[in-house]
């Protein structure tokens, strides 16, 4: 006789929960007690360092067919993947736009997942929350209540969403029953020759195709040249175009110039053209105390993208996009879904989220927005924003003092590119001890900055985007960088 229970119904029913909770107490215990020592001593550890082969080894394993126990999973966790991260986090981190995350935002996140809900919209908290930071996001940039708007995974993703607004708005029928073949004259769009690839990238996803982006020339300061953009639109409509969007920069990704916004604001409205504001690196200076004047006319935008990612520093992903007509947003996206329908009472009988954007399923990306700015306080976020522009500015200062360093273009805030310049080396030679010191700096754990090119010249480029920075940060990096140059060899 069998001395296996007896089974009714076949195979006995399974779950995901843990089968001791007490266990799974102890690891969450220890991951929280790691993570509150990772980011406290965050500066004792290097700011990048590659894997070592190893390392790189355990993540070419065949798929899992067997359980493994949770402390032994969390193990691995903790010595193959949290010792090698990007590097965002760390204070010495300036490459890209990154933004540097907080601890509380790493909780909001951790509860988001507990409680697990779908944010396509619905009757519940995490709904009402969701509506409730994209009002404060308004808020923040001097929107009017009236407007609408959602979040989304980044500033690509909101200039998409506003891009799409424009187009439909703009377009003379109905593009969503006939398709952009069915617009009578081309469309364009216009936008500084700083702008950012996700614009054009939204355009050939909207099916105008990159020849519908125009980009108009900059000036000196890197700022759309205006009586340009002007000549591009008259040329256009002379030609049997559509002029439809100007898109300015609020903080350009390359050099962080903000566009005469008031400027382009006025021209617009006399234009009849939509306006959109590329915000994802500067819109939040408008809750900058000392430096909201340089994002003046933001709030006469017709959508606006930003990136609460960045100088919010929420732990990615979330951005926002902002649309000021809440119809003409809602008309963009909006479906009736048989499945999907709203019902007088119960968990259906809100509003559905997903009619303002691309997903139906929708992360709960709010909470860890709503929990930082509920602890700290908006005031502090535009205080810390006024210190990473002032950081930006004492960089600049001390690259202009040091012979061996040249500014290449101007420091508007807190982007700053510059490059090694000793004297009698041509620009290929430049370029690469440049790029030399550079790795250098991220090999060997220092600093992590990158590069680009502006008017021809290559530089280095450093965006100081991050709340744990301080100045002798950037006192260190300049001495770093000279000392790299003067050591290198250029018979390599």
């Amino acid at each position: 006789m069998s001395s296996l229970p007896h089974r009714t119904g076949g195979a006995p029913e399974e779950t995901l929960d843990p089968e001791d909770w007490t266990d799974a107490q102890a690891v969450a215990r220890c991951a929280v007690d790691d993570a509150i020592e990772y980011l406290r001593d965050i500066r004792d550890r290097p700011v990048w360092r590659d894997m070592p082969r190893e390392v790189r080894r355990t993540f070419e394993t065949p798929l899992p067919h067997s359980p493994t126990p949770l402390s032994e999973v969390y193990r691995e966790v903790a010595e193959t993947l949290m010792p090698y991260p990007m590097g965002n986090i760390h204070p010495r981190f300036w490459a890209w736009y990154m933004g540097s995350s907080n601890f509380t935002g790493a909780l909001a996140d951790f509860l988001a997942a507990v409680q697990g809900s779908n944010l396509g919209g619905g009757n519940h908290a995490a709904a009402k929350m969701d509506e409730q930071v994209v009002d404060w996001c308004k808020e923040m940039i001097g929107f009017p209540a009236s407007a609408s708007g959602t979040l989304v995974s980044g500033g690509s993703m909101a200039n998409t969403i506003a891009l799409i607004v424009a187009r439909n708005v703009k377009a003379g029928i109905d593009v969503r029953e006939h398709g952009v073949a069915a617009i009578e004259r081309p469309l364009r769009f216009y936008a500084s020759d700083q702008i950012h690839s996700c614009h054009r990238k939204a355009i050939e996803a909207m099916g105008l195709g990159n020849s519908a982006l125009q980009r108009i020339p900059t000036g000196d300061d890197l700022r759309v040249d205006l009586d340009a953009l002007g000549v591009a639109i008259a040329r256009d409509r002379a030609a049997g175009l559509q002029p439809a969007c100007v898109i300015g920069n609020a903080g350009t990704v390359n050099t962080g110039a903000i566009d005469d916004l008031q400027a382009l604001a006025d021209l617009t409205a006399q234009e009849n053209l939509w306006f959109h504001v590329d915000g994802c690196i500067g819109a939040l200076i408008a809750i900058a105390p000392d430096n909201a004047h340089r994002v003046r006319g933001l709030e006469r935008a017709d959508s606006v993208a930003l990136d609460p990612h960045k100088w919010l520093h929420a732990p990615f992903e979330v951005g926002c996009v902002l649309v000021r007509d809440a119809a003409a947003h809602l008309a963009s996206f909006s479906v009736e879904q048989e499945y999907l329908g709203k019902t007088p009472r119960g968990i259906a009988s809100a509003e559905w989220l997903y009619e303002y954007g691309l997903q139906t399923s929708r992360g709960f990306r709010a909470l860890k927005v709503w929990m930082a700015l509920k602890e700290h306080g908006a005031e502090k976020f535009g205080r810390l924003i006024d210190q990473n522009i002032a950081q930006g500015h004492y960089l600049d200062g001390l690259i202009a003092s040091e012979p061996l360093l040249e500014n290449v273009a101007p420091a508007t805030i807190n982007i700053v590119c510059f490059r090694y310049h000793p004297p009698d080396l041509d620009e290929v030679a430049l370029k690469h001890l440049n790029l030399e010191i550079m790795i250098r700096l991220q090999e060997d754990g220092i600093a992590a900055i990158s590069d680009t090119t502006v008017r021809g010249k290559h530089c280095l480029r450093v965006a100081i985007n991050n709340h744990r920075t301080r100045r002798s940060d950037l006192d260190l990096l300049v001495r770093e960088i000279v000392r790299l140059g003067r050591d290198f060899d250029f018979s390599r």
